[in-house]
């Protein structure tokens, strides 16, 4: 591999790192619940191999930028193997491989020379993917029986909005179009589960494609407090 290779992809972790910084996300500090999830490190969905070095600081930044339930990985081809696919539209997150290799002109040297070189490769969150095995995606742990609202649930149905439920936390990706939210069943009062995804169809109802609202940049500015004001009525 070229230098200038190498070094283009040490400055994409570099400029990777200062964007989560500056977004206020701090990379190296575990951003999910251990006992919710009920793993410590990133793995490869279809190995059970734990990725190391930079490339867990990498997967865990983007667990937490796009709200990921799920901390297992797979290559697209892993996921054709496992006879499922990546949902039309995802972005993957890069990962590196490195490792060393003797050339062969260096063959039967008492002391041959290796040369260091680093791979990258893309992988997709067991979220970005359909149709797996069951038992790749299955929780191990069964949750409580769920309290069903109905006539919520109908509404939910007839908005149409991609709802994806897992993880800790709650909010609206505009630029992939999708809800998330935890579990119902993680709520102390399970209504409150209700409350939180038409919140968060508020957000939704604002998109470009929809009603066009203008969000706000900042945490705090006036388009923010405005736009989440919107989510509480729409909720109400």
């Amino acid at each position: 591999m070229a230098r200038t290779e190498r070094t283009d992809i040490h400055q994409s972790v570099t400029d990777r790192i200062i964007r989560e910084l500056e977004a206020g996300t701090v990379p190296w500090v575990c951003p999910w619940n251990r006992a919710k999830c009920g793993i410590a490190l990133p793995r490869n969905a279809a190995t059970d191999r734990a990725y190391s070095g930079i490339n867990i600081l990498m997967l865990w930044g983007s667990v937490e930028m796009q709200g990921f339930s799920t901390q297992k990985w797979l290559t697209f081809r892993q996921a054709h193997a496992q006879g499922g696919n990546v949902r039309k539209g995802e972005k993957g997150t890069t990962v590196f491989y490195a490792d060393r290799f003797t050339p062969k002109s260096e063959a039967g040297s008492d002391e041959p020379r290796q040369i260091p070189f680093l791979k990258r490769f893309t992988v997709f969150n067991l979220d970005q993917c359909e149709n797996l095995p069951e038992s790749m995606v299955t929780p191990t742990a069964p949750l409580p029986e769920r309290e069903i609202v109905p006539h919520a649930e109908a509404l939910m149905r007839e908005t149409g909005a991609d709802i994806r439920i897992g993880g800790d936390k709650a909010f609206y990706a505009p630029d992939a179009d999708f809800i998330r939210v935890p579990p119902q069943q993680s709520y102390f009062n399970q209504i409150d589960w209700y409350r939180t995804v038409f919140h968060e169809i508020g957000h939704w109802t604002g998109s470009e494609i929809r009603l066009s609202r203008t969000f706000g940049k900042r945490f705090g500015d006036h388009a923010y407090a405005a736009e989440e004001l919107v989510a509480e009525m729409t909720s109400a």
